[in-house]
């Protein structure tokens, strides 16, 4: 029997040791030990090979552009919104390309092979709008891009976005997006939850919308999306981003709160390195985190993933697409240090978030595409560890970046001539 690629000697996430076959861009055998010819091989040397990363809340129409036209020098949520209302009038079709495709590359290189990005339809112009769908093209090989209709200013607070919003959905934007908690009003911000929801369930599209990135313990709106989700029976096809105010609410509360959420059936998307950041500016201390509560919202059933957010842009001036560095944080911020839940933190940045975009074909078993990671670690712990290198990056079949294994040579009298770190790793503990 002959393949395009056999990756031998590959260690899957769940721990099963396989070689994988691949033919016509779909994984066609898994097994023990693969016989047959090959196009080509790779061999994975016993390491971790994942599924690709997937980051389902990210802004890719202001990725790059730290610094223009100013810093955001009190580093709040805030200002970062006003900054962008600031570029927003002088940005150029080119100039969101060029660097939408640069980070793109930044993403495929770290195995990153899809993206929802939230594109602001607030502008009249639909600039950014009109640039991601180019480039949704433009990557379609390589990167899956789905794009959310991002109301920045507000539905109802923002004059034109209702239309806009509207005109962005025709254009062929995948996803209903919205921001109730940047309305004026609380009432405003339910009212536009409810017509942003039945939007969706008119067009059968899937809706995410920014809930609650706030520390104000009163910012409630998921309570309505989740209503809202229920009664038009949008489930899976609804997320929450942020819901970071669930970190200020009282526990008599988040009682109620997340059995909705749960009922509902809907996702939650968080976002720890923007988080961790961005909220508590107004604390002196203690300093709340800012993070929803993941570890009992995964106790009630509640589907958690983890977005990047953002890099280099009015609001966080780092980040570089490495979605072990949003696990890396997650585990850390919340804190989730327990095996099972590094492991969680692992499949909240492949798996839970393919499901959130409704990736097809995604996965490590037969008839998936052949889409996947290999990783400089034994297993999913170790890679949230060492934030692993990407020795391969595989899209249907075909090896699209590569990189040499992480390695510090030493000069020390008596000791090895080199450093892995992940050879420091009782395997037992695993």
């Amino acid at each position: 029997m002959s393949f395009d690629l056999i990756v031998r000697n590959a260690v899957l996430p769940d721990g099963r040791r396989l070689d994988i076959g691949v033919r016509g861009g779909r994984i066609a055998a898994l097994e023990p030990s693969l016989q047959g010819e090959a196009g080509a091989e790779l061999d994975a040397r016993g390491q971790l090979v994942s599924p690709p990363f997937v980051d389902c809340h990210f802004h890719m129409d202001a990725t790059l552009s730290l610094g223009l036209p100013r810093m955001n020098q009190s580093g709040t949520l805030l200002e970062g919104i006003a900054l962008w209302g600031e570029l927003k009038p002088i940005l150029t079709f080119e100039a969101v390309v060029e660097r939408a495709l640069r980070y793109c590359d930044l993403a495929v290189s770290q195995g990153l092979l899809a993206v929802r990005s939230h594109v602001d339809v607030c502008d009249d112009r639909l600039l950014a709008v009109d640039a991601l769908l180019h480039v949704k093209e433009q990557v379609k090989p390589w990167l899956d891009l789905q794009l959310v209709a991002f109301p920045q200013d507000g539905y109802y607070r923002s004059p034109t976005a209702a239309e806009n919003l509207r005109r962005a959905l025709d254009k062929g934007v995948d996803v209903v997006g919205g921001i109730p908690h940047f309305e004026r009003t609380m009432q405003e911000g339910a009212a536009s939850v409810r017509a942003l929801c039945e939007i969706a369930a008119e067009r059968g599209l899937m809706i995410d919308l920014h809930c609650d990135e706030s520390d104000d313990p009163l910012s409630r709106h998921v309570e309505t999306l989740a209503c809202e989700a229920q009664r038009l029976g949008l489930g899976r096809r609804a997320a929450g981003s942020h819901l970071t105010s669930m970190h200020s609410m009282d526990n008599y509360y988040v009682s109620k709160l997340l059995p909705l959420i749960a009922e509902s059936g809907i996702f939650a998307i968080a976002n720890p390195l923007i988080n961790i950041t961005l909220q508590g500016r107004h604390d002196s201390y203690p300093r709340r985190r800012g993070l929803m509560r993941i570890p009992e919202m995964r106790q009630h059933g509640i589907p958690v993933a983890l977005g990047q957010d953002c890099v280099m842009d009015p609001w966080y001036g780092l980040g570089g697409a490495d979605m072990l560095d949003v696990a890396h944080m997650a585990v850390h911020a919340v804190p989730m240090t327990s095996r099972e839940a590094i492991r969680y933190a692992f499949e909240a940045v492949t798996a839970i978030p393919a499901q959130v975009m409704g990736l097809e074909g995604y996965g490590l078993e037969l008839g998936c595409n052949a889409d996947f990671v290999l990783l400089q670690a034994a297993d999913p712990i170790e890679a949230v560890r060492l934030r692993a290198q990407r020795l391969a990056v595989v899209r249907r079949g075909e090896v699209i970046a590569e990189s040499a294994p992480r390695a510090t040579s030493l000069r020390l009298p008596g000791r090895p001539g080199s450093v892995d770190p992940a050879s420091y790793a009782p395997k037992s503990a695993n």
